[in-house]
């Protein structure tokens, strides 16, 4: 062999050993976005099993507030349905986008629901209300740092994806930037809001 072609030869093999460790950079990457996703998913899961048992609960107390309650389960139902949809494409924008905004109108009902609570004293001092509460908090809380954990193993994975010459191999072997979970999507649900007296 000459030494030309051994120079191509080993050139050959450096680029592929290369090309193998990125690619495998990449799936390291993509595996902890889903690991990721799945701890995000075991608190959705927790808190959309909570939610029939607060409804009953309050049910009991607020016969008056149909109406609310009805908002909670339906907003349940989209927030399950919008889960499903990540489930089936995971690396999609718009279906996390559509989880985004089908966990933040449940989180609005649930707010709604307390409110309701709070006028009810009876409902407040439930011994069964006030775990249920407790434990909904607290899986909001363990969802909040779920949430985060989530977008920084993305960040991770995009700065992987999208740096040169990392990028090269990304587009050549279908890596595309994954979508960050975003808590607001407009710059009006950025905006405090205003209190009139």
């Amino acid at each position: 062999m000459s030494k030309g072609a051994m120079i191509a030869v080993s050139i050959v093999v450096v680029l592929g050993v290369w090309a193998v460790a990125i690619y495998n950079r990449l799936v390291q990457s993509r595996n902890r976005i889903a690991n990721a996703f799945a701890q995000i998913d075991v608190q959705l899961k927790r808190r959309h099993d909570l939610v029939p048992n607060l409804v009953e609960v309050a049910r009991r107390y607020l016969a008056h507030e149909a109406a609310t309650l009805e908002a909670v389960i339906q907003a349940r139902g989209r927030a399950q349905s919008a889960a499903a949809a990540v489930h089936a494409t995971p690396a999609s924008a718009a279906a996390m986008g559509a989880l985004a905004a089908a966990e933040n109108a449940l989180g609005s009902s649930l707010g709604r629901l307390m409110l309701v609570a709070e006028d009810y004293p009876e409902l407040k001092a439930d011994a069964t209300m006030q775990s249920l509460s407790e434990e909904l908090t607290s899986t909001e809380n363990r969802l909040g740092f779920a949430r985060q954990a989530y977008n920084d193993q993305v960040l991770e994975f995009n700065d992987q994806a999208t740096r040169f010459p990392a990028l090269i191999v990304a587009r050549l072997l279908n890596f595309p930037v994954a979508p960050m979970l975003q808590s607001t999507r407009s710059e009006e649900e950025r905006a405090a809001p205003k209190v009139q007296f």
